[in-house]
């Protein structure tokens, strides 16, 4: 296995690396790269940040070892390898009636990418994070293969869900598949006019899958306008084949002009009726609806885009009211906004997830926007929320320890499975993360 030197980057183009990466096709070519120490493993490269980048240094890619290796269709459990897509194990166990417990809001997203981060869905409120659907795991550390499990090895696990990649590589995972109806979604949309109706919609939602698009351009009483998804797994409809766009280029810089995402927006808050509807969708669509339009982050241009997201507690949903004021007031926010109710659910000392309302808003790569996000990432922290590593690429080390109250225990794990920092990546090294709190 040759070792290639290449530019690569994360999805949000706006951070690079270069370095060598090799991409193994079976364990034991995967066994003879780490033969000589330990390398950090990357997926697909979703996280929109540095996460998955080390500049200088090498990258093992884990996309070609992306076999599902059994399941047990009375227990609904699988065993995957790391570099599975969840849209493809979806795509393949939807019509059996199963899904993927918690899935992102990309269908390419690994499954050791998703361990990495935690990740969660549009039914954390009622499911929690990924990992706490994970029943172990097979990581290759310092010393040698390791059974990870909450029961066997309770702080490994912790250290290794939400971990960043930091205690070792993830080769397989045995996850805990939930029953569904069938491999489309009957989703109810509806307008809501405002932030306060918006907060009591999703307080109050019992749907199974719930999920909110904001309009992140209006302000005075249309402040918080959006679309509110509900939706359930349904059998026995044949929904509309998905088509699939590429985005060929790099859009220019007046593609985002703030005139162009207000009229955007607000055609895209129209389409929906006042009285709302029911819609019958792929399964794909209502979960990653933009991997139809592959490619879409070349609609920022050349120099990419950064994404704020932050999940604050209940009491403090005033403080993301003033940051979303502040967003809109500013003209610098993309269509792509959204608003979600999170339970309390995670897996590990790193995990994103709390009981809140978590934000989130993408904005083109300018330096007002970077000043923005900067401000907004303080005032997270200020209402004693946190911001998600998955999204991250702009963030201060010195709020990790009051974001993550669990960061020492994380450390002293990583720690012990990783004395030399081998698997230290460009955000680790950002965020001081593995240095002494």
């Amino acid at each position: 296995m040759l070792w290639k030197t290449a530019d690569y980057a994360g999805w949000g183009r706006a951070l690079t690396a270069t370095g060598e990466i090799a991409r193994p096709e079976r364990r034991r070519a995967l066994d003879a790269l780490l033969k000589d120490g330990m390398v950090p493993a990357i997926g697909m490269r979703r996280s929109y940040g540095d996460a998955a980048l080390n500049d200088g240094g090498r990258v093992i890619d884990m996309t070609r070892l992306d076999r599902m290796l059994g399941f047990d269709p009375l227990t609904g459990v699988l065993d995957v390898e790391a570099g599975a897509r969840v849209g493809e194990i979806a795509a393949a166990f939807a019509p059996k009636g199963w899904l993927p417990a918690v899935m992102p809001g990309t269908g390419f997203a690994t499954v050791g990418g998703c361990i990495g981060q935690d990740v969660h869905g549009k039914n954390h409120h009622h499911a929690g994070s990924f990992c706490e659907h994970v029943v172990s795991l097979t990581l290759l550390t310092a010393g040698g293969p390791v059974e990870v499990s909450r029961e066997k090895t309770p702080d490994l696990f912790s250290a290794t869900a939400g971990g960043l990649g930091q205690t070792g590589v993830i080769v397989t995972a045995r996850l805990k598949l939930l029953p569904c109806k069938g491999d489309v979604m009957v989703v109810t949309e509806r307008r809501v006019e405002g932030w306060d109706e918006f907060l009591a919609l999703l307080d109050a939602s019992e749907a199974t899958y719930t999920v909110g698009w904001i309009d992140a351009t209006a302000t005075g009483a249309a402040l918080g306008r959006g679309i509110l998804e509900e939706g359930e797994t349904g059998s026995g409809l044949v929904p509309k084949r998905v088509k699939y766009r590429k985005i060929p280029f790099d859009a220019p810089k007046f593609a985002l002009a703030g005139p162009v995402v207000r009229a955007f927006n607000a055609a895209y808050y129209r389409r929906v009726p006042a009285t709302g509807r029911t819609v019958v969708k792929p399964i794909s669509d209502f979960f990653f609806p933009l991997d139809k339009i592959h490619d879409w982050n070349r609609l920022y241009g050349k120099r990419g885009f950064h994404q704020f997201q932050c999940v604050v507690p209940l009491a403090s949903s005033p403080a993301l009211r003033d940051m979303l004021e502040e967003i809109a007031g500013s003209g610098l926010a993309s269509p792509l906004a959204v608003l979600k109710r999170m339970g309390p659910g995670r897996a590990g000392f790193l995990s994103f997830p709390m009981e809140g309302y978590t934000l989130a808003v993408d904005f083109p790569n300018r330096a007002e926007a970077r000043e923005l996000i900067r401000w907004l990432e303080a005032l997270s922290v200020d209402a004693g929320g946190r911001l998600y590593f998955a999204k991250d690429s702009l963030a201060r080390g010195t709020d990790v320890p009051a974001m993550y109250p669990d960061l020492a225990a994380w450390q002293a794990e990583v720690a012990r499975v990783d004395p030399d920092g081998a698997l230290i990546t460009d955000l680790v090294r950002r965020l001081s993360l593995r240095s002494a709190a």
